[in-house]
């Protein structure tokens, strides 16, 4: 069995928007139980407000609490799963990276310090004053979208713009710098980690990636060293060791065949990799889920 990874039209409502998708939470996760209720990854971005409600949300095996304020943003392919302790309000949108770079010429989502990498924060804690300020726009942005109103698609993508620039400068206001990833470097970064993602299965080398990138080797851990105090290597091995969690937690192999999709010559050598990472076998970690 593998993470499902759902796709936008799953979700569609709206038949004349293709490409975004917004609701009330409560009812998002209403209308969506059969799709939501396990650990599954998108291939759009996300983000959630929340109002009302408590629970967890975990993000790739790390645990946050969820809370009135609370805002979470995902990028495609990060596994996730709600569970509620009270019922949650607010409200949810997602759309594709064309959807929004398609209609800005001057700037993209790597605009917003919460989509330049996977290594920053995926969540944010409004105070009172900046969640109702907030939450007024994604009212707007709600009703425009249950609207048939003209020019509806511009307006949509203008108000989500909106937000994004509003929540980027409480972002940037309460997130610590050494936490958070600058811009100069952050091309390379999404970048390399685009390249991880699709190479990290048989390609382990720092080299490789600097090829395709057609920088030095030198460059890139300078590069990956400033932006995120670890080396290309680290990155890469950090990549295969989520991997290997999704694997052995959320599909049916033995760990043996893990080891094995993860093209380790074999298990020994990737219950040592593990637990050199983790400070835990792969079984105990099964366990443990």
């Amino acid at each position: 069995m593998k993470i499902p990874v759902l796709k936008i039209n799953q979700f569609k409502e709206n038949k004349t928007l293709k490409n975004v998708y917004v609701n009330d939470f409560f009812n998002h996760i209403q209308i969506n139980k059969n799709l939501i209720t396990t650990p599954h990854s998108h291939n759009f971005h996300l983000c959630v407000l929340f109002t009302k409600g408590t629970g967890t949300h975990e993000i790739d095996f790390n645990s946050y609490t969820i809370s009135p304020g609370k805002v979470f943003f995902l990028k495609p392919g990060q596994t996730h799963s709600w569970r509620f302790d009270t019922n949650p309000e607010g409200y949810i949108f997602f759309h594709t990276q064309d959807f929004y770079d398609l209609n800005f010429l001057s700037h993209g989502l790597d605009s917003f310090p919460f989509y330049y990498s996977y290594q920053n924060p995926p969540i944010l804690q409004l105070d009172q004053n900046h969640t109702v300020n907030i939450k007024t726009k994604f009212d707007i942005l709600f009703k425009e979208y249950s609207s048939n109103n003209l020019l509806k698609e511009l307006k949509i993508v203008t108000i989500i713009s909106s937000i994004y620039i509003d929540l980027t400068r409480v972002y940037t206001a309460h997130v610590k710098p050494e936490n958070l990833i600058t811009s100069s470097y952050s091309k390379i970064l999404e970048q390399l980690e685009i390249l991880i993602n699709q190479y990290f299965y048989t390609e382990k080398l720092p080299s490789f990636y600097a090829d395709k990138l057609n920088i030095t080797t030198k460059h890139l851990n300078r590069v990956v060293k400033q932006t995120l105090n670890k080396t290309t290597s680290q990155l890469i091995s950090d990549r295969i060791l989520l991997e290997a969690k999704r694997l052995i937690v959320h599909s049916n192999n033995n760990l043996a065949q893990v080891a094995n999709t993860l093209e380790f010559s074999d298990y020994a050598y990737f219950s040592k990799f593990f637990k050199s990472k983790t400070g835990i076998t792969p079984l105990a970690f099964k366990k443990k889920y």
